[in-house]
């Protein structure tokens, strides 16, 4: 995980100063009005900015998409996860012949068994379905985006990978 240091502005927002795995450093300044002001640091001189860019909110939660990997999942991922407070969400590749192929959501009864909630799939195809309800079937080498605690996508993986998984709280 990369060095991150955080502090209050007072009357400003919330300072983020990140150091990287590769050396590089990033000052993000998110203000109580919603802009974020993004500047690199110049390595050999950190009071110097090699840039800086500003987003306004929605610019801002475009940005975080596309870099979390919303937008695009990287071909050589199997298994993406990001992690917000307890609260993961997780990139899972349907291999052909798994047992959930062509079953409904709601035939596996995945929220109820798992407590997991399949939030988008990326079809074979590229194609985009987001919130998928009950009556979607799943198709082979999508990609399901499911969202979760650890034990909810634990039991998510147990049941879409054998047919059968846990239930959770409140039984079957």
């Amino acid at each position: 995980m990369s060095d991150i240091r955080e502090s209050d502005l007072p009357g400003i927002g919330r300072k983020f100063q990140i150091e990287t795995r590769a050396g590089d450093r990033l000052a993000i300044i998110v203000h109580d009005d919603g802009r974020r002001e993004i500047f690199h640091v110049d390595p050999d001189d950190p009071d110097n900015w090699v840039s800086v860019v500003t987003l306004d909110d929605d610019e801002a939660r475009q940005v975080a998409g596309i870099i979390g990997g919303l937008a695009y999942r990287p071909k050589g991922l199997e298994s993406v996860e990001v992690v917000l407070n307890r609260l993961v969400i997780e990139w899972y590749k349907v291999e052909r012949g798994a047992p959930c192929v062509g079953r409904t959501i709601g035939e596996l009864e995945i929220r109820r068994r798992s407590g997991a909630t399949v939030i988008a799939v990326i079809e074979k195809d590229q194609r985009r379905v987001i919130n998928p309800g009950p009556d979607y079937r799943i198709p082979t080498e999508a990609t399901l985006v499911v969202m979760g605690d650890r034990q909810q996508i634990r039991a998510f993986r147990e049941l879409v990978e054998g047919g059968t998984g846990p239930a959770t709280e409140g039984g079957r």
